[in-house]
């Protein structure tokens, strides 16, 4: 099946609204925890969730992503792992698009052509690699393209021009606009830099590549301020925090889940 990506933010769009996206790491607090969550994200509103894979080095985040990374890999979650668990979502979940998020080192171990296809079989919708930018992921590319599915790059304030228009004729599904330089977690800062690099993103697209904007966003006034230039919004810090803290008791986690997501989702 290609990807569910376009057609959510063309309904959405349709619809007036902009599109939710939400993150979380795969087998924290254990992969039935991460079932039950996507559930209940899918029940309150989102419409996309990033999945991301454990990896060794997370280089680009923060310490709340590096902990729930780090306690997902003491549960042993391989790249293996986190598509089982897709296949298991998708047995009640035919609407809500998936893309796994992670590094290349766990795909290169197992090979592009082999990762896609799973990808593939597995009905996922897409993939975000975080350090693989476009000069070098033209196989990988490649091969998400021949299966339909969305390859998502990441801009941000300091990408220049020229790799901006790389990333906007190579992406598809969206552009992942990160708002604020550092890693994630942190604040939002020039909201007008935010708005102009966005737009910016949006001249170099010459099919009309849908925005994203992450990083930084905590509560739905930031969510509504970010969603009124852009076509989403993306929410991870916070969600894993939100799962971290209700660890020990998933009933009161999915409560929680829903309230603050249903909160976000009728802001935007």
């Amino acid at each position: 099946m290609k990807s569910r990506i376009p057609d959510i933010f063309a309904n959405n769009q349709n619809k007036n609204k902009k599109t939710f996206i939400t993150y979380l790491v795969c087998g924290d607090p254990s992969s039935d925890y991460t079932l039950s969550a996507m559930h209940t994200m899918s029940k309150s509103g989102v419409d996309i969730i990033e999945l991301g894979i454990p990896f060794t080095d997370p280089i680009a985040d923060g310490p709340t992503i590096q902990r729930s990374i780090d306690r997902a890999l003491k549960n042993n979650i391989s790249l293996h792992d986190v598509i089982s668990l897709v296949k298991e979502f998708r047995k009640s979940n035919n609407n809500t698009a998936v893309v796994l998020m992670g590094y290349m080192n766990p795909i290169h171990k197992m090979g592009i052509p082999k990762f896609t296809k799973l990808i593939n079989d597995n009905d996922i919708d897409g993939v975000l690699v975080v350090d693989s930018p476009p000069e070098e992921s033209h196989d990988l590319n490649r091969y998400l393209r021949k299966y339909g599915k969305s390859h998502i790059y990441l801009a941000s304030p300091t990408t220049t021009d020229k790799r901006m228009n790389n990333i906007a004729k190579m992406s598809s599904g969206y552009v992942y606009y990160v708002t604020i330089k550092g890693i994630t977690g942190s604040k939002l800062t020039n909201i007008n830099n935010i708005k102009k690099n966005v737009k910016k993103i949006k001249k170099y697209s010459t099919n009309a590549l849908p925005v994203a904007v992450g990083f930084g966003i905590k509560d739905k006034n930031s969510a509504k301020k970010m969603a009124s230039f852009s076509d989403g919004i993306i929410i991870g810090s916070s969600i894993v925090e939100l799962i971290d803290k209700h660890s020990n008791n998933k009933k009161l986690m999915n409560i929680k889940l829903s309230s603050y997501l249903s909160s976000i989702s009728r802001a935007i």
